[in-house]
């Protein structure tokens, strides 16, 4: 697991120049070959911080060699399992293995098998790239024979020789995050766990990290990813759990949980902000409809509404004609096939970004992060 030291993820100024990774050895908790531990099987997961609830009941299970999501807005509770996890915080109550071990009752075993990079960067300005992952393969107790080619090989990996040897105070942010990523590699880990990693990169490094990562998982190694970017995870994860307030609403493959909402979504605006008694009168409209599905008043977009839509060649035009009958006018509509924010709209009646801003309105962040530290 990745020392205080060492925290986010990150990439990239440039394309990383070569992938030459390691193969890696799942443990396995039976004798029997048919058998292979979950890399990561977290269940009925409880963590709060004074009192604040911050992980309800959270399960799920992570197979060897996937990549797998965690999404949601800030605040929901991702931060606090990824944490639990990596034993830097102790559960209330639940089970938490690695690779079949315990990360409760054995956590020094767990470690062993986990690479951690948090949202933050923390490195010691005054050390040099090598310095640091110096340093930290003496954390992990690394065999002394083994550091100077490991190091040389992350370096490598991640195209960090011009940099290796001048101190990481005067590296970009970019440059700062990949020396992180090594750090979190340096050990070889089954699972790799990555808090937010591509927060503050522009496009071009994020599609590198993506890249990156879905190399690691052609190598063997699970990655197990937490993210609030909907199409970060669309386009990573082979499968996907989404929290909200402390609880997983759904999981599945990205094609299952968008395929469970069922037909196009409609998004439809009466007006810029409507009337409540108006919008009201709009959705029993379109509820009245044969190929409409289901319709859900969006309260944190002016009572715009969104539409769940049947196989309907002509479905913008049948409702626009439907409203202009009723005396509705029509200031927005668009059709789009099923993403995964509308997988957490059907689940909360809201989008991400919706809950997004109302989370961010109700944090404390002080206070959240004395609790962390206390914990």
């Amino acid at each position: 697991m990745r020392s205080p030291q060492a925290q986010e993820v990150g990439m990239c100024d440039r394309p990383f120049r070569q992938f030459e990774l390691r193969s890696v050895k799942i443990l396995t908790t039976s004798s029997s070959p048919k058998y292979m531990a979950p890399a990561v099987l977290i269940e009925n997961l409880q963590k709060r911080y004074g009192t604040v609830e911050a992980v309800k009941d959270v399960s799920f299970k992570v197979e060897p060699g996937e990549i797998f999501g965690l999404l949601g807005p800030n605040g929901a509770g991702k931060t606090t399992t990824l944490r639990v996890l990596c034993t830097l915080s102790a559960p209330d109550s639940g089970r938490i293995e690695v690779s079949g071990i315990s990360a409760v009752s054995q956590p020094r075993m767990a470690r062993q098998k986990l690479g951690y990079v948090a949202q933050e960067v923390a490195l010691d300005k005054v050390l040099t790239g090598r310095e640091l992952l110096q340093l930290q393969a003496a954390l992990y107790h690394l065999p002394r024979h083994t550091i100077k080619g490991r190091i040389d090989e992350m370096v490598k990996l991640l195209g960090l020789e011009e940099w290796e040897n001048k101190k990481t105070g005067t590296y970009s942010g970019g440059i700062r995050k990949r020396l992180d990523l090594a750090a979190g590699l340096l050990h070889q880990p089954d699972v790799l766990v990555l808090d937010e990693p591509t927060v503050g990169l522009d496009i071009e490094s994020r599609v590198v990290v993506w890249d990156f990562l879905r190399q690691l998982r052609e190598e063997g190694t699970t990655v197990l990813i937490t993210s609030h970017y909907l199409e970060e995870v669309d386009a990573l994860a082979d499968r996907v759990a989404i929290i909200d307030k402390g609880t997983v609403i759904a999981q599945g493959t990205p094609e299952e949980l968008k395929n469970r909402v069922g037909g196009d979504r409609v998004t439809l605006r009466i007006r810029e902000f409507s009337p409540l008694e108006e919008a009201q009168k709009a959705q029993a409209l379109m509820q009245s409809l044969p190929f409409v599905q289901e319709v859900i008043i969006n309260s944190a977009q002016g009572n715009s509404l969104n539409l769940v839509v049947g196989a309907q060649s002509d479905a913008l035009v049948t409702i626009q004609q439907a409203l202009k009958d009723a005396g509705l006018p029509t200031f927005g509509i668009a059709q789009s096939r099923p993403s995964l924010d509308d997988v957490y709209l059907a689940a909360t009646g809201k989008t991400l970004l919706d809950a997004e801003l109302a989370a961010a309105s109700n944090r404390d962040l002080k206070a959240e992060q004395k609790q962390a530290m206390r914990s």
